[in-house]
């Protein structure tokens, strides 16, 4: 915050980015700024790390630095945080969204959840062509229009997983919804006002590739709109051996995108899971919300840890015992303090964060402190002859950070694939508070007595419901929209993750890079006016899969019937929305070229121009030809290539760039990867 210059020729807004520009290293910086303020006083919201804000804080005429802070009742905020606001707060068609029909294939549902109510809702629409398959005392209403199970469970969820994830993507918004008070607000999906029908495909044992291919047959047949899958296989598969791929290869065929999570093995290089083109791969990252739990010493010191912790030890104080093996007779009536294990027995135990960076729940009190805090806090018990600590309960706290690619999420490259950009975009999925059933404990420890209605989860898993609630409400607004066009969409309008972010593990080189983001994190309301859109058809994923030396006996497993290859198409000439390409040389020059076409969506009469952006110092040569394509219509497609060229490339990292075509309302940016090795 400062004063306002007064020259003439100032004005706040570009001063601001200069900084930004100045501190981030990045041309475009867009994607920061929050909001610049220039009426009363000078001064702008940006997402920062902590060592930009450092930086910021030490430049000449800045008065001060501080983080953002939100004094307003605390909300299950990850949609708010998206820009889809509660009620009238955000543009919505409803009368559409009502006719949307989402799939969720998963662990089941539990009906009866207020997330799934069908209070207010007429009939189904009348596309709807499926059954209310659920098994014995299970009901669906006008909300959740259909169940069918796979695994003789019934379609009611035994685990929690799969009601989590439908109530993300698409649940009612259920006001006062809560942990024990943490998280307080109201609980919603991205489309409160469309159907759901629930898919169960895993039971409690196991999860097989027969149910999910069969539950692709059956969605598409029903008249579904779109599926979400936060399921994963544990390793990428060859598109033929991969259930998978081929049901959303028919899915994407009949009109239906699916949306899929990365998976969890981050930060793995090239162990994303989801790799198909015809796939929209979301990876999970952190919102402006987090769930934080104190420490107190008996010094009067206080540490700041990461826990869903409901229990309240009201500021009692106990002793406090270090090491990683215990006597459990030992630790009765104390809190344990280890880098590895907790104790059942103990009164609380507080841990070291093994670079987990999230928040979970466990059957008594804890928290997970960072390595710092963990050392501060040993070194205290080591020095002080009765040490005591105390934990306290959670609370949440809003910040305006920039969210980063969590830990666990799947990272590229794409070894399927590579010369396909793999996630395709990031979407909030750290603590994640949505629908939750009374069946078992919100920890999953059988001394846990606790029953919940809604809790708090992390996963790619949580990621993936929050972009196929984006995908729905696009088509809210463009029911014609095929799943390419609404991929597109969703990838070009995508603003960029901090790339020039330190990651938190010394082991994640990956972190920064789009091997973990993709084209970036999700921006709902942007994507339903891409300007421009790359479309793809069933013809071209043909091609593609020719182009990777498929064979025709090959492409009927995927495809289901008889194809066969005409010519050679380079994979990395796909008409994707990102541009990726892995150089086999790292010691010599190099020069690859990419071959897209865009469809005029925004206005007739219109100019794009094109701008090269690099990332992270990348030391390319980027060439757009042409570099301006005049539409004089709506639906007009335009071809260009893109053209790359550099030398000596980082073996560790990928090099980067941005591609942004603009025409002065409509930025439509397509990330370019090139890289060497496998990173594996």
């Amino acid at each position: 915050m400062g004063s306002l210059p007064s020259q003439l020729d100032y004005t706040p807004m570009s001063h601001h980015m200069s900084i930004l520009q100045e501190v981030t290293g990045e041309s475009s910086v867009e994607g920061r700024l929050v909001r610049s303020y220039k009426r009363s006083f000078n001064g702008f919201a940006a997402r920062l790390t902590e060592s930009e804000r450092e930086r910021v804080a030490e430049m000449e005429g800045v008065v001060s630095v501080f983080p953002n802070m939100n004094y307003k009742l605390q909300t299950t905020a990850s949609w708010d945080f998206l820009g889809l606001k509660e009620g009238n707060n955000t543009k919505r068609n409803l009368a559409v969204e009502s006719d949307i029909i989402i799939g969720v294939f998963d662990t089941g549902i539990w009906p009866e959840s207020q997330s799934f109510s069908d209070k207010g809702f007429g009939p189904p629409p009348k596309k709807w062509k499926g059954v209310c398959s659920g098994g014995k005392n299970f009901t669906c209403n006008n909300k959740l229009i259909g169940a069918r199970d796979y695994t003789s469970e019934g379609a009611r969820d035994l685990q929690g997983h799969g009601t989590h994830t439908a109530s993300t993507a698409a649940g009612n918004a259920v006001e006062n919804t809560s942990f024990y008070g943490i998280g307080n607000g109201t609980a919603r999906g991205g489309v409160p006002a469309s159907r759901m029908v629930a898919y169960k495909v895993c039971s409690e044992t196991d999860c097989t590739a027969a149910s999910l291919l069969s539950a692709f047959d059956d969605a598409i047949a029903d008249g579904v709109d779109l599926i979400s899958i936060s399921l994963s296989g544990g390793q990428p598969q060859k598109y033929e051996k991969d259930p998978m791929a081929i049901g959303a290869f028919h899915a994407n065929v009949k009109g239906i995108l699916t949306v899929n999570a990365a998976g969890n093995s981050g930060p793995v290089p090239a162990s994303i899971e989801s790799v198909a083109p015809w796939i929209l791969s979301v990876a999970a990252s952190t919102t402006n919300r987090g769930f934080f739990t104190k420490v107190v010493l008996g010094n009067g010191k206080t540490l700041v840890g990461r826990s869903v912790n409901s229990f309240d030890l009201k500021g009692k104080k106990y002793p406090l015992v270090y090491g990683d093996v215990f006597n459990e007779s030992l630790v009765q009536g104390k809190i344990v303090v280890s880098r590895f294990t907790t104790s059942e027995v103990a009164v609380a135990s507080i841990r070291r964060d093994g670079y987990e960076h999230y928040a979970s729940i466990s059957s008594k009190p804890f928290s997970v402190l960072p390595p710092d805090d963990f050392d501060s806090l040993v070194a205290y018990i080591n020095s002080t002859r009765s040490p005591q600590g105390s934990v306290l309960k959670t609370e949440a706290f809003f910040n305006q950070t920039a969210p980063t690619v969590a830990s666990f999420s799947s990272r590229g490259p794409n070894i399927i694939a590579v010369d396909l950009l793999k996630p395709d975009v990031s979407a909030p999925g750290v603590e994640i508070l949505a629908a939750y059933i009374p069946l078992i404990s919100p920890s999953e420890e059988e001394s846990d007595k606790r029953r919940v209605k809604y809790s708090v989860l992390s996963g790619t898993s949580m990621a993936c419901p929050h972009v196929a609630g984006v995908a729905a409400y696009i088509k809210t607004f463009h029911p014609e929209w095929s799943p390419s066009v609404i991929k597109s969409a969703i990838m070009t309008t995508a603003w960029p993750m901090n790339a020039n972010r330190t990651s938190f593990e010394p082991t994640d080189v990956l972190a920064s890079t789009e091997f973990a983001s993709g084209a970036g994190h999700v921006d709902p309301v942007a994507a339903i006016n891409p300007g421009l859109v790359y479309e793809l058809d069933k013809s071209d994923h043909i091609a593609f899969l020719c182009g990777l030396n498929y064979t025709s006996k090959t492409l009927q497993l995927i495809a289901g019937e008889a194809v066969t290859c005409s010519g050679k198409t380079l994979p990395r000439n796909l008409n994707y929305p990102s541009m990726s390409a892995k150089i086999y040389d790292s010691n010599s020059s190099f020069t690859v070229t990419f071959k897209r076409t865009v469809t005029n969506l925004g206005t007739p009469n219109s100019t794009y121009k094109s701008k090269i952006v690099l990332n992270r110092g990348a030391k390319l040569s980027v060439k757009v030809t042409p570099s301006v394509l005049s539409f004089k219509r709506v639906n007009e497609k335009q071809s260009f290539t893109v053209t790359v060229s550099g030398n000596n490339l980082n073996r560790k990292l990928p090099s980067s760039a941005n591609l942004i075509w603009s025409d002065g309302t409509h930025n439509v940016r397509s990330v370019i990867v090139v890289y060497i090795g496998d990173y594996s």
